[in-house]
């Protein structure tokens, strides 16, 4: 299945190079805005990924593993001089770390989307991060906004440099997604998460989510002020990496489902959604999220393993 919306995912793709307590290493593709590209794709969504990668050996890895799932880059994508890559050291746990090797800078986004989503190290790493602001500034005319901060303090400095840009882009989108480890990082542990999301609620998006691992969620409904707690579902864990993007594609295509994302008219169908339709999509999400958590690396699911 093909949904009609055609949706544009800005930032950072790269190879993940997994490093097992085992002992193993593995390589993956990856890159949090890749990978929920990937993710909506493999949902049966029509999705590009405007992002800046080499002609390299790493760079070869990318276009071929997007291929496999139709994801097409857009004109410009291949302007860096090496593809950035990624280190994610994995403990006992099967959580991960990482350490980057990654210039970014973008050249000129195109128009014509129905929704864009960004997130990461894309959307706030200069100089790429100018053209992805002035791309979400443009696209708000046209499309409806998805944001995930997934922040990465070892790139992004300290918490007090990123947040006025990070909740500036927290206030172009419509929706935003973000890990309560996330929240914790960017506000400390005075504020509570759902305070957070009601902050970020007032700043614009018609949804807020925190992500809280095999807890679930916490879901913001700004029409209403609503802030609901949903479970989370059992997973055997392989290890974590890309969970947190197959939540944001699966929170995506569940919105793109049902005409709540795609166009500006769905902006004000999502503001006017009911709690379970919203819902309905974040189980879609924490669903997608639990099956990639049960895989090696950033596998997100496809339509037909969500039953």
């Amino acid at each position: 299945m093909t949904v009609g919306a055609r949706s544009l995912v800005v930032g950072e793709a790269l190879v993940d190079i997994v490093k097992e307590s085992s002992g193993e290493t593995r390589e993956h593709v990856g890159g949090s805005p890749l990978n929920v590209a990937v993710g909506l794709a493999r949902l049966g969504h029509h999705v590009e990924l405007a992002t800046s990668i080499g002609t390299d050996h790493h760079g070869r890895l990318i276009e071929e593993h997007l291929g496999h799932d139709f994801v097409g880059l857009t004109p410009g994508s291949r302007n860096a001089e090496r593809t950035a890559t990624a280190t994610a050291t994995v403990d006992e746990s099967g959580s991960a770390t990482y350490e980057f090797d990654l210039a970014w800078d973008l050249a000129e986004v195109p128009t014509g989307f129905d929704h864009l989503h960004t997130g990461s190290i894309g959307a706030l790493m200069q100089p790429g991060a100018t053209q992805v602001r002035e791309a979400l500034l443009r696209g708000r005319a046209e499309s409806t906004i998805s944001y995930d901060p997934n922040v990465r303090p070892t790139l992004m400095g300290e918490p007090q440099d990123v947040r006025s840009d990070l909740e500036q882009i927290v206030g172009l989108s419509d929706v935003v997604k973000a890990s309560d480890e996330d929240i914790s990082w960017l506000h400390g542990d005075e504020t509570s998460t759902a305070e957070i999301l009601r902050l970020w609620g007032r700043l614009g998006p018609a949804l807020v989510v925190a992500t809280r691992g095999a807890d679930g969620a916490l879901v913001h409904v700004t029409a209403t002020g609503e802030t609901v707690e949903v479970p989370g579902v059992r997973a055997e864990v392989a290890d974590t990496v890309g969970a947190g993007d197959s939540f944001m594609s699966g929170l995506i295509a569940g919105l793109l489902d049902q005409g709540l994302l795609g166009g500006v008219d769905a902006r004000e169908r999502l503001r006017m959604a009911s709690k379970d339709q919203l819902l309905q999509a974040v189980d879609l999400a924490i669903r997608s999220s639990a099956i990639t958590v049960s895989r090696q690396g950033a596998q997100p699911p496809r339509r037909d393993e969500l039953g």
